[in-house]
């Protein structure tokens, strides 16, 4: 399970390669992701970049998200498939839907669907939309996306009676990645969870509480927390840890004393984004996996984020 409470699971994002201006490499990113299916990795996060730009921070020449989720489904086996997040103000509901139960039924039931909002005005006004309404954008899609997960496609009639299928009969976890203009009550009432963006430890600290407080203020069900995390692998020193954009650099000892602080104060997957060249990433791969995620087992759950 992905999200789960007391516990922290770890996920990787892909492109795993330098960030340079290059088209992604389909086999390297195959490749490292049957890796990190070998190796216990609980996630693969994959990225919606409809419209490349130089003014873009990440210049890498993305795939279509679907394409290249089809062709994670065909290559791993235990190993859940996330999208990380589907631009939603950008593409039509019934579209998304008909991707999302193709690619569950396709993974056998380990898709989940992250969604946000973009936010890049440029990107907007290509696809002949406004970026200030991405709010209300999103939210009317969502209804409608999740509707139509739900069997429910709108505007019929007596004549016209549609379907969405292929059909698992599994509710498909919908996760709300960034704040998408939102509130967190908003996304607490209609997400699984929330992925959010990481932040130097006590600024990160706050918004997980903030997180927590709006869960507890709106709904009895458990919702996860989980947030991505640039991450430059050293071995230079274990206990190294300091802060990069969005991230750290980090030794092996330090990312595991980061991630047990993270643990405690509730946040429930952590996916890396590590820009890499090839053979870094797979070593970095393997130095998480046998340094690591082992550790991280062994420290044992901790305690479940009560009620107020």
């Amino acid at each position: 399970m992905l999200f789960e409470d007391s516990r922290l699971t770890v996920g990787v994002v892909l492109p795993m390669q330098a960030q340079q201006r290059q088209d992604i490499d389909f086999g390297l990113q195959l490749e490292l992701a049957r890796r990190a299916d070998e190796l216990g990795f609980a996630a693969i996060w994959v990225r919606d970049v409809p419209l490349n730009s130089p003014a873009y921070p990440d210049p890498a020449g993305h795939s279509d998200p679907w394409v290249l989720l089809g062709a994670l489904a065909a290559s791993t086996r235990s190993i859940t498939l996330a999208t990380g997040a589907i631009v939603l103000p950008l593409r039509h509901p019934l579209h998304v839907a008909k991707a999302a139960l193709s690619m569950d039924m396709l993974s056998s039931g380990r898709f989940v669907l992250g969604l946000g909002s973009g936010d890049r005005p440029s990107e907007f006004s290509a696809f002949d939309r406004n970026v200030d309404d991405r709010r209300e954008l999103f939210r009317a899609n969502w209804a409608a996306l999740e509707d139509a997960l739900d069997d429910r496609v709108g505007n019929q009639t007596d004549e016209n009676q549609f379907e969405i299928r292929p059909r698992s009969g599994r509710r498909i976890p919908l996760v709300a990645v960034g704040s998408s203009s939102q509130s967190l009550e908003w996304i607490a009432r209609n997400a699984g969870a929330w992925m959010t963006y990481h932040r130097p430890f006590a600024a990160q600290k706050d918004r997980i509480a903030l997180w927590h407080g709006a869960v507890q203020r709106t709904t009895d069900e458990f919702r996860g927390m989980g947030q991505a995390m640039a991450l430059e692998l050293v071995d230079t020193s274990a206990d190294r840890l300091e802060d990069i954009n969005l991230g750290y650099r980090a030794g092996p000892n330090g990312l595991l004393a980061a991630l047990v602080a993270l643990r405690e104060l509730g946040v429930h997957h952590v996916a890396f984004n590590l820009t890499a060249d090839s053979r870094k990433a797979l070593s970095d791969l393997e130095t998480i996996a046998r340094k690591v995620l082992p550790r991280l087992e062994q420290a044992g759950p901790v305690a479940a984020i009560s009620k107020a």
